[in-house]
């Protein structure tokens, strides 16, 4: 079995502390891995070496730093196999979906890869013998807190540009899934990339404290739920020097599906959106608002939903992360059913397939605006259901709701899609596409209690943090 370590100084290090906490593959409740669950000795260390690495790193020129990452991306393209078996292994996705999240974190590779041109300053002359400079610096050492469910493409929004920008970065994996990022490390090392210029730190809630609190660190990005970014964004804010901080949290995101809507099309693309990464995701879609009588389309939502199966390939359903997730996915379809909502599709009985934390994709239709599933964060393979009448009705209900990261609005009718456009409160609108993540350049990020910072947290968003403006005024 192995045992899952830190990654410092450019080598697999233990610690100090002697507890250690068990890898469990969502698949077979086996035990896959034992972590070690770092100390503040153990961070002090980590920081350390960060800081001696980042004042000869800040000081390389731009295209010298992004040959690692040239390196790195053949490297990463010759072992996807291998990333993908541990996401699969330690996550539960499919294969395909596996893939998908290292293709996307290829993708944010490339991007930082022509990092050259995004990031060269600028001079004009702005008044007679008057010229204006502005230089791109990079801030320091940066820590990356990333979420179990994207064990790969998470970090990889951050890793690459930090270091592109002459950035040192410490990574924080989640606890659930540590094995991807330690397979990582191993291509950041054959790259030949500077010790300390990478880093990977382990541990739990009480790392994830320390970090924050850390006076030599100089910012933290976040991705996650959203009780824990307030958490983390508060931490870096309630220091005499704030550090630059971006908290992605939680979401609840709506899909419309408006009476001239695509009925093939927009049932599959729910579904997709709603059961991919067995819900896993924030931008899975949570809410399906029916505007109308539309029963057709709700039948046949019904229909092929019933007729999903759990497994590994792909359009398949993998299990969720771990009993817990189960417990609180099972207490949301249960409390619905007491409050008189009707259970259209049961995942629970996926349940009586053991070992592994299965529960298989669950509709519920609602009677009652208020029942938590309605409103709250899931995650997991559920869809709640409300029929309305008119769209002033379906904009009320997403407005409601105290999350912002995503809406989706199923039309034939642009006017319909301007309208709902404008009135969704949500940082990523989709039109007829349910999972509308922005493609890079274009920076992921929502509004209101799911993003806690001013900073978007992938492409142009991302540069932007990590980077200083030097500005410069010159007259001769």
């Amino acid at each position: 079995m192995p045992n899952i370590t830190n990654f410092i100084n450019g080598q697999f290090i233990g610690t100090s502390n002697t507890e250690n906490l068990d890898v469990i593959s969502p698949h077979n409740e086996q035990i896959i891995a034992e972590l070690c669950i770092s100390n503040k000795e153990d961070i002090d260390i980590c920081v350390n070496h960060a800081k001696n690495a980042f004042k000869l790193w800040s000081k390389i020129d731009v295209k010298k730093r992004i040959k690692y990452l040239i390196k790195l991306n053949q490297i990463i393209n010759d072992h996807k196999e291998e990333l993908v078996g541990r996401i699969v292994l330690e996550h539960g996705k499919n294969k395909a979906e596996a893939l998908g999240e290292v293709e996307k974190g290829i993708e944010q590779l490339e991007y930082a890869i022509s990092m050259p041109t995004i990031i060269r300053g600028k001079i004009l002359e702005v008044a007679t013998n008057v010229k204006c400079q502005v230089e791109n610096e990079p801030i320091g050492v940066i820590v990356s807190i990333v979420p179990f469910n994207f064990p790969f493409m998470v970090p990889m929004w951050t890793i690459p540009i930090a270091i592109a920008t002459g950035n040192c970065i410490i990574v924080k994996p989640s606890e659930k899934v540590p094995l991807t990022m330690n397979k990582f490390a191993e291509f950041i090392k054959l790259s030949g990339l500077p010790d300390g210029v990478f880093q990977i730190i382990n541990g739990t809630a009480n790392t994830v404290t320390c970090l924050c609190n850390h006076v030599d660190i100089k910012g933290v990005t976040f991705v996650g739920s959203t009780k824990v970014a307030k958490i983390v964004h508060q931490l870096c804010n309630n220091q005499s020097i704030p550090k630059r901080v971006s908290c992605m949290g939680g979401a609840k995101n709506y899909l419309v599906a408006m009476p001239d809507c695509d009925i093939d099309k927009t049932v599959n693309d729910i579904i997709i959106s709603f059961s991919g990464c067995t819900g896993q995701r924030c931008m899975a879609a949570s809410v399906l608002v029916i505007v109308g009588n539309q029963d057709i389309l709700l039948q046949r939502l019904i229909k092929l939903v019933s007729l999903l199966e759990k497994g590994y390939e792909k359009g398949q359903i993998g299990p969720v992360i771990d009993k817990a997730s189960v417990q609180r996915i099972l207490n949301y379809i249960n409390f619905s059913e007491k409050t008189n909502s009707k259970i259209l599709v049961d995942g629970r009985k996926w349940m009586k397939n053991k070992p592994g934390y299965w529960i298989g994709p669950t509709i519920i239709l609602h009677n009652n605006k208020g029942d938590p599933a309605l409103n709250d964060e899931i995650f997991g393979p559920v869809l709640s259901i409300l029929r309305v009448n008119t769209k002033e009705e379906a904009i009320e209900m997403e407005n409601n709701n105290p999350y912002g990261n995503a809406a989706c609005i199923y039309t034939n009718k642009g006017k319909n899609a301007e309208w709902f456009k404008k009135k969704f409160s949500a940082g990523m609108i989709g039109i007829n596409i349910g999972v509308p993540v922005p493609q890079t350049p274009f920076s992921f990020g929502g509004i209101n209690a799911s993003r806690y910072s001013t900073h978007d947290i992938t492409g142009e968003g991302c540069i932007n943090f990590m980077i200083n403006k030097k500005k410069t005024t010159t007259r001769w």
